[in-house]
């Protein structure tokens, strides 16, 4: 996918906020018995699971990495359990939870890894389910028809480093140039503070470079 036909749509925190609340009435209304477990799918669910575990009033979370995409929706062929899960679940019932159900991979590997360890139910979770996903979770709070990457509050520095990296691999540019690409090709609504950050944590972990007032992609 090129920069030029990247659709690209801002979660902020209070709709963040909203969408876990909404998940969480969903599952609430569904079943009078709450889950013995919840379990976050990091990165992306760890914000998500936490609100709802503060609506369900549960203290039992936990979690297990899995890695699929990467920034600016950089994806890696199969998701794969980085971090397993550190207790016993056996006999337990489990909510797993993520922020969105995109192609459906992370969830699948998730709940195929979590039922090799003989939980008595599991349950799946998101704030946002794509219509193209191969995977249906058992609750979301929005469904999404048309494609487009979902960038959550608790991504926004991580994505644009990403975006830029995009951008900086075509030519140099500055931070002016920078800052009106994304707010233009992306529909984020950045500051230069913000383009700035990002560039310099990119030269300092060696992805960027700069020349004068430009950067450019480290080869």
């Amino acid at each position: 996918m090129t920069s030029d036909s990247f659709p690209v749509r801002f979660i902020s925190w209070e709709e963040s906020a909203r969408l876990a609340r909404f998940l969480a009435a969903l599952i609430k209304s569904d079943t009078s018995k709450q889950p013995d477990m919840v379990i976050a799918i990091g990165r992306g669910g760890f914000v998500p699971a936490r609100v709802v575990c503060d609506e369900l009033l549960t203290t039992s979370l936990t979690c297990i990495r899995l890695e699929h995409w990467g920034p600016a929706a950089s994806r890696k062929e199969r998701a794969v359990v980085r971090s397993p899960l550190s207790c016993s679940v056996a006999d337990l019932d489990l909510l797993v939870i993520d922020d969105v159900s995109d192609t459906g991979d992370t969830l699948s590997v998730a709940v195929a890894y979590l039922q090799d360890l003989q939980p008595s139910r599991i349950r799946t979770g998101v704030f946002h389910h794509k219509v193209s996903s191969l995977f249906d979770p058992d609750y979301y709070a929005e469904i999404v028809k048309d494609w487009y990457w979902i960038l959550y509050p608790w991504a926004l520095h991580e994505d644009i480093c990403g975006f830029l990296e995009i951008e900086l691999a075509g030519r140099p540019l500055s931070i002016p140039d920078l800052r009106t690409i994304i707010m233009k090709r992306y529909n984020l609504q950045v500051t230069s503070g913000d383009i700035g950050s990002a560039i310099e944590d990119l030269v300092r972990r060696g992805s960027a470079k700069k020349e004068g007032k430009l950067y450019l992609a480290r080869r």
